[in-house]
């Protein structure tokens, strides 16, 4: 394995959808488990705190930036076999569900559109249009802190909605096997899923995808909306005219005005409505403290 390198402080809008953050102190790219591991060994063993991405799409970095070491997960191998796809946790989430549905299988047209990488969507178990990735999973290649791997079956596993036994546990993942089954309609439901999605959703706009989790029975984007919080902004950061659910960077937004704008929202359906919005969004302090 060549050298890795290490650079130091770096902007970490480029590395996160929602173009927010400060500067980490250190960062560096695993495109392979072995490089992955060796990452999470050298911060252990100097006592170094770090944290591992993928495609940011679910992170908001503090404005002062991150206080240790962020490891960007690009380990995107993709091995299609006769029933199943087995996919590294850095590939975009997107991408495997158009590729998928042009191969002709079904199961995975509801990714195309999802703004992360497979990791984050196991992580998470990021869903849309009534599909989740809990229906189409596996089994999981999980690196545990201490350096172990271990392949998880989706039975041993509990998902809900948009919760996974990994936000409980310590390591990262490396990479799913995913179910396939043939269909010749995969790529027009596929197609249509992304063009609602295009039309009803801000996908040219800089934003984490959904800020917050669905109440049980309701929509978060129907609460925010019949609110008429739609177009509010805090500085830079606005509440979308296009789908309430949507919280973008308007213009150069701050993660302070992010974070105020979204216990604004939570504050004003949880006093008019009654109803606790739970964020999906992870906020990442610059330090421990």
């Amino acid at each position: 394995m060549k050298e890795l390198c290490y650079q130091y402080n770096v902007s970490l809008k480029e590395y996160c959808t929602w173009g927010i953050g400060g500067p980490a102190k250190e960062l560096a790219v695993a495109k392979s488990k072995e490089e992955l591991i060796y990452l999470i060994k050298q911060a252990k063993e100097s006592r170094k705190r770090y944290i591992v991405i993928g495609k940011g799409s679910n992170s908001l970095f503090d404005d002062r930036g991150f206080n240790g070491l962020v490891i960007i997960n690009k380990i995107n191998d993709i091995e299609w076999r006769e029933n199943s796809v087995y996919v590294g946790a850095g590939y975009s989430f997107s991408l495997l569900g158009i590729q998928a549905s042009r191969k002709k299988f079904t199961g995975l047209e509801f990714a195309s559109g999802i703004p992360g990488s497979v990791g984050g969507a196991i992580y998470m178990n990021a869903g849309a249009s009534g599909f989740e990735v809990k229906d189409i999973l596996l089994e999981v290649e999980f690196l545990h802190e201490e350096g172990r791997i271990e392949l998880l079956k989706k039975e041993s596993l509990t998902f809900s909605y948009r919760k996974s036994p990994f936000q409980e546990m310590k390591g990262v993942i490396i990479a799913g096997l995913f179910s396939l089954t043939s269909s010749r309609e995969a790529k027009e439901k596929q197609e249509k899923l992304l063009a609602y999605r295009m039309a009803t959703q801000p996908y040219k706009d800089k934003s984490c995808g959904c800020v917050f989790r669905n109440p049980e029975g309701d929509s978060a984007g129907r609460l925010i909306d019949s609110l008429g919080l739609k177009g509010l902004s805090f500085g830079g950061a606005k509440v979308s005219q296009m789908h309430a659910n949507f919280i973008v960077n308007d213009s150069d937004a701050s993660a302070k005005e992010m974070l105020d704008l979204i216990a604004h929202v939570q504050m004003r359906v949880k006093d008019e409505l009654g109803i606790v919005l739970e964020p999906e969004v992870k906020y990442i302090p610059f330090d421990d403290d």
